[in-house]
């Protein structure tokens, strides 16, 4: 390892044990887990190792101050605010009487990796090969895995209840591991994987994609396929899918991690995405110290007239974020006037 990598990972390991003895070892609710404010803080350290830092202040940003990581100062300005009704009552809750869609595992042939991967499906309730369907890819956060969403999040009981109510669209749900190297389990140091979600790039459109639309009766176009995610899958989401608007129309980042590329290099030429994009959908909560990062997003996509909405709830870096999140998300992909 060269010393200059060395140094900076040893005083990744330093702050994050600075800032756990600071908060009297505070926690968090991420990923269905507990985690330290001080596991936070390392995270951001490595995400900004593995990924471009996000810009200082411009014209429009929400103030920042110091690091801005987990447990720092959190300012709000006025458009921090909710885009939408709060969630009803058992939006998140099993019902009888309705039709429920089904998950399975699959695997996938991964050359971008070089091995078999694994990815949760879910298919809608009353899936059938007769009709296709649009698919919504679903990511999850530097903690997780395939699995992340459904323990923490339940997407097939958002989704099976949004359609017996005709709220959302049928539509299949891929959820992929994002932690795109040989051994992708979410083990040992997680926050050494960051550069793995980068990688997922290329195993997402390379091979993922091919192998779903090989497998599943749905619409191979970009007006068909969606991408979102919570965390480090968010800033996975904003990065991948406004950088391949040629593959996804509508994208959502929720809550998004230090991963997330600065807004210049997402979006540079905001009058093109504006005529590709069908929906652009960010969101955190207001309790959430990673929420400069959307701010700023939101910020520069106001600046430059790129239609989007910002949503901020009244939670933290938590599921209680992000499932509310892809309840608002899933009502809007798909149909015809979602901007």
């Amino acid at each position: 390892m060269k010393k200059p990598i060395l140094l900076l990972a040893l005083a990744a390991l330093s702050l994050a044990a600075l800032a756990a003895d600071v908060t009297g070892k505070a926690n968090s609710v991420v990923d269905g887990t507990r985690r330290e404010v001080g596991e936070f803080a390392s995270e951001e350290l490595v995400a900004r190792l593995a990924a471009p830092a996000v810009p200082p202040a411009q014209a429009g940003d929400a103030p920042r101050r110091g690091r801005g990581g987990f447990g720092g100062p959190i300012t709000l300005g006025p458009d921090d605010t909710r885009a939408f009704p709060p969630e009803p009552e058992g939006f998140d809750q099993a019902r009888d009487g309705i039709a429920h869609g089904k998950l399975e595992m699959v695997e996938y042939d991964s050359k971008t990796v070089g091995n078999p991967r694994k990815a949760l499906i879910y298919t809608p309730p009353g899936y059938s090969t007769d009709r296709k369907y649009p698919v919504l890819y679903l990511l999850h956060g530097i903690g997780g895995d395939e699995e992340e969403w459904r323990r923490g999040g339940h997407p097939e009981i958002i989704l099976d209840n949004l359609i017996a109510d005709r709220k959302a669209v049928p539509m299949i749900v891929v959820m992929p591991n994002g932690r795109a190297q040989p051994n992708d389990r979410a083990e040992g140091n997680v926050m050494a994987t960051a550069p793995a979600f980068a990688n997922f790039e290329r195993d997402l459109l390379d091979d993922l994609i091919p192998f779903i639309e090989s497998k599943y009766s749905v619409t191979s176009d970009r007006e068909s396929r969606a991408l979102a995610g919570l965390s480090m899958g968010g800033g996975q989401s904003l990065n991948f899918g406004l950088g391949h608007l040629d593959t996804f129309s509508w994208v959502g980042g929720f809550s998004s991690a230090p991963n997330t590329k600065p807004p210049a290099e997402l979006v540079p030429n905001p009058e093109k995405a504006a005529g590709q994009l069908k929906l652009l959908f960010v969101s955190c909560g207001n309790k959430d110290g990673l929420i400069r990062i959307s701010q700023g997003v939101h910020a520069y996509l106001k600046e430059n007239h790129v239609p989007h909405i910002w949503h901020v709830d009244d939670h933290a870096h938590d599921f209680q974020h992000w499932k509310k999140a892809l309840y608002q998300f899933s009502q809007l992909i798909f149909k015809p006037a979602a901007k």
